[in-house]
């Protein structure tokens, strides 16, 4: 019997929750979806996640929630990354010691979270052998999801490769743009570069578009928000997964809804 998953983008502050509420519901019911993933590093106010977000979200329907860089954001939250029964994960190759952990189990499920390299700017632990070493503790057989949280499409393809018949799916996260990609790999491993975002539509990656473009004039810091209201996009992919843990089919499941 397959396994259905749907693997949900960078949620981007208020308007990204709101409109997976209205969305995920039916789609979840349509779609006899057993697992919802979702990046949720962005969820609050467009950098992080509180514990009011968190819960949010759990009562729209998101079973488990995989995060990136901008997870650092709120250190309210670190007691929730801290909190091993709730269902949220943090990049695995960041330093030993940080909060959290890198990666989710649950009855024959596991999902892992690594971050990239290339053009991150962050000093962290190889991604390639961060996945190696969580893989060997896990059940042969087991529905295993990856999402690489990275910039650079090449290191996202080649996890891809590289993880070919290992893992159920891997999916790609960070650039909040859709990518049009997706395929079942020779191995049977489901694969996209990146699922984009759920958040504005009319915004530059779910953000206002005047202190982006102020910040690219002068080259200052200056605050980005997220754009809080109008038509949003919901970006997502729905993989089924075979009892040997292998990926069956990769369908994007992307969707505009008002504001």
């Amino acid at each position: 019997m397959a396994t259905n998953v749907l693997i949900i983008g960078d949620i981007v502050g208020k308007l990204g929750r709101r409109t997976v509420a209205s969305v995920l519901p039916t789609l979840r019911e349509q779609r006899s979806i057993d697992l919802v993933i979702a990046n949720g590093e962005n969820a609050a106010g467009g950098r992080g996640m509180t514990a009011e977000s968190l819960d949010e979200l759990k009562r729209a329907g998101i079973d488990v929630f995989t995060s990136g860089n901008h997870i650092w954001a709120k250190r309210d939250f670190y007691p929730v990354l801290n909190d091993e029964s709730q269902p949220v994960i943090r990049p695995l190759n960041y330093p030993r010691g940080v909060p959290g952990r890198g990666v989710y189990r649950n009855s024959g499920v596991a999902v892992i979270n690594v971050i990239g390299r290339t053009f991150m700017g962050d000093a962290v632990d190889c991604p390639f052998r961060a996945v190696d070493e969580a893989l060997r503790e896990l059940d042969a057989g087991a529905v295993v999801i990856v999402d690489v949280h990275a910039e650079a499409t090449s290191e996202k393809i080649t996890m891809g490769h590289y993880l070919d018949g290992r893992v159920s799916a891997v999916v790609g996260t960070h650039t909040h743009v859709p990518t049009a990609d997706a395929r079942v790999l020779p191995k049977g491993t489901a694969y996209v570069t990146d699922l984009g975002m759920v958040g504005a539509r009319d915004s530059v990656l779910g953000m206002e578009y005047e202190p982006v473009l102020e910040r690219f004039l002068t080259q200052l810091p200056n605050r980005w928000d997220p754009v809080k209201t109008g038509p949003a996009v919901f970006n997502s992919v729905f993989v089924q997964i075979g009892d040997d843990g292998r990926a069956t089919s990769i369908e994007r499941i992307d969707c505009e809804v008002a504001g």
